[in-house]
């Protein structure tokens, strides 16, 4: 596979973090490319000042613009795992890069900001907002992204909230666009998280932007909710992926002496989890709140129970690598006799990968998209 061309048409090297055992995804797409090849073509310096990158999955851009003081802001974990190993792998100097989680907001104003436009166009729109006070007016602002990914409303949401905006011509299927900075605009306060009532759950959760399930129980959840065990006894557990926590509040009803686990890649979801268990009056139980890579840094053999609805996708690619690697990390976390309780869609097929696994998997309940599956270690 051929290196990703940095400013000066060098090739480095990327990986994606964690890694997939499919050799076709790269870690970098030609919305990158673009952006990279624009700023190439800038007679003066390719990026000016204090510059700002922006949901940089891999790490691509940052390596590329290395050179120059970087802050980088981003929601994903793995995406800081991602540039960490990278900046390594090509020599470059980490020190110079500013890494600001999603769950705050960089500080100071830019002269640069160079963003991925996410997949979540509501996190794209919290992110705007929340970037104004960042901008002056000579701030030069590029949003990239594959064409078959970006809606017209997220370039719209950058008129709307930053100010007038072009859009360049598209380019190996990606296309980028401009926007100018205008400080009068008038815009409504800005909505950081929504909340919505499950009756029959007796909870009230909120969810930040670009949080799985932001505006309702999502059918999988809700069939592995009806489906967790009733134990009244001193378990370990993990909500693995926990997103905005509602199966590790389910389970804390359910086993009024288990203590809990939830992590989650996404600082946004930890945050609402964390957020949730407030809600739910449960400020007395024993929890733990972690961003992390799932369970890689849990003990081994130290949990009871694992509950998981693992994600499909990393970013836009579409796959089961993130699933595997929680199912191990899941294996490996558990005592013996431990279990695996997990909600997936039927056709994904996890029961042969799960049997394979653990060497035993039970359907413990399904529906006509979704089945709830049981593992034993």
């Amino acid at each position: 596979m051929p290196g990703f061309p940095d400013l000066n048409d060098r090739a480095v090297s990327l990986r994606r973090y964690p890694p997939s055992r499919d050799q076709s995804l790269r870690a970098w797409d030609a919305a990158d490319e673009y952006i990279l090849r624009h700023l190439a073509s800038n007679t003066q310096a390719p990026v000016a000042g204090r510059t700002l990158v922006v949901n940089d999955s891999f790490g691509a851009l940052a390596v590329a613009l290395a050179d120059s003081p970087l802050t980088w802001w981003n929601d994903s974990f793995l995406a800081g795992k991602a540039l960490a190993q990278n900046m390594a792998a090509n020599g470059r100097q980490e020190a110079g890069i500013t890494v600001v989680s999603a769950d705050e907001t960089p500080p100071g104003q830019f002269e640069s900001i160079i963003i991925k436009i996410p997949k979540s166009i509501d996190l794209f729109e919290d992110m705007l907002l929340r970037l104004r006070p960042t901008l002056h007016s000579g701030t030069e602002l590029i949003a990239g992204g594959m064409i078959k990914h970006t809606p017209a409303r997220a370039y719209r949401l950058l008129e709307k909230i930053i100010g007038p905006t072009r859009t360049g011509l598209g380019w190996k299927k990606a296309r980028l666009a401009f926007a100018e900075f205008d400080p009068d605009k008038d815009l409504p306060p800005r909505a950081e998280a929504l909340v919505y009532g499950l009756p029959d759950l007796d909870l009230t959760l909120t969810n930040r932007p670009g949080v799985f399930a932001r505006k309702g129980l999502d059918p999988g959840t809700r069939l592995l909710v009806a489906h967790l065990p009733a134990i009244d006894l001193p378990l370990r557990v993990a909500d693995l992926g926990c997103g905005n926590g509602i199966l590790a509040l389910a389970v804390a009803r359910q086993c009024p002496e288990a203590s809990i686990l939830a992590v989650d890649e996404s600082y946004l979801a930890v945050a609402s989890a964390r957020e949730n268990k407030q809600r739910a009056g449960l400020s007395g139980r024993d929890f733990q709140f972690e961003v992390g890579d799932g369970l890689e840094e849990t003990e081994a053999g130290s949990l009871d129970l694992v509950v998981c609805n693992p994600p499909f996708h990393q970013a836009q690619a579409v796959g089961d690598h993130l699933a595997w690697r929680m199912f191990e990390q899941a294996k490996r976390a558990l005592k013996p006799g431990g279990e695996l309780r997990m909600v997936g869609n039927r056709h994904l097929g996890y029961h042969v990968k799960l049997k394979r696994m653990f060497g035993n998997c039970g359907v413990l309940a399904s529906d006509r998209k979704f089945v709830v599956l049981s593992s034993r270690r």
